[in-house]
């Protein structure tokens, strides 16, 4: 490529829509590393899974020999020193894979975009030309997580609480997206700042 594309980097609370968001990236021409995913291979890595073990025991397994995620999650949630452990594995993994699959766009790739949870604690902002902030209330989002991830009001707040707050994240932002639940709506908004990106209106 002789113009290397932009890099954009999405932020947003948990149950906020950011996969929607990155999925209208992609359908526009972009590239999308998509960290949650990069994670999810990592972790059926044979390294990586022996680690874990010698840390937290085979109870982290399910009967298959693979690793319960939900097992690491409810160990890394509660010991921020175990979720420091877990990270330092798997975050360099997760960022080779996300440089793979940056080198290997091809010609005409309109942005590369950075899906990642989060964006600001592993300072993959850093790495980024643009951020967007996918805002959705408050509401939505506890309803979206109890919807697929069957958390209640305290889950949610627990979660978020390890995290960045959401007012720092939104006024980080370059761009403010409104995720209210309408496609069209995210779309329109995608394009439009997709426009402003490659027409320089956003610096």
């Amino acid at each position: 490529m002789n113009h290397s594309p932009p890099v954009i980097g999405l932020m947003g609370g948990i149950g906020s829509g950011k996969s929607v968001v990155a999925q209208a990236l992609k359908d526009l021409g972009c590239v999308v590393a998509d960290a949650d995913a990069n994670a999810k291979a990592v972790l059926l890595d044979s390294q990586v899974r022996d680690q874990l073990v010698t840390w937290w025991g085979a109870e982290i397994l399910n009967a298959d020999g693979i690793i319960n995620r939900k097992a690491v999650s409810d160990i890394v949630f509660q010991d921020e020193q175990a979720r420091k452990q877990l990270e330092e594995v798997v975050h360099p993994r997760v960022r080779q894979m996300q440089e793979a699959q940056f080198a290997a766009a091809h010609d005409g790739t309109r942005a590369f975009v950075i899906d990642a949870p989060l964006l600001l604690e592993a300072r993959l902002d850093t790495l980024c030309d643009v951020l967007i902030f996918v805002d959705s209330t408050q509401e939505t989002r506890l309803q979206r997580v109890m919807q697929t991830r069957g958390w209640d009001s305290d889950e949610l707040q627990r979660r978020e609480e390890t995290q960045i707050p959401l007012d720092k994240k939104r006024k980080k932002a370059d761009y403010v997206l409104i995720n209210e639940g309408a496609l069209d709506a995210v779309r329109s908004q995608v394009k439009q700042i997709l426009e402003d990106i490659h027409n320089g209106r956003h610096i």
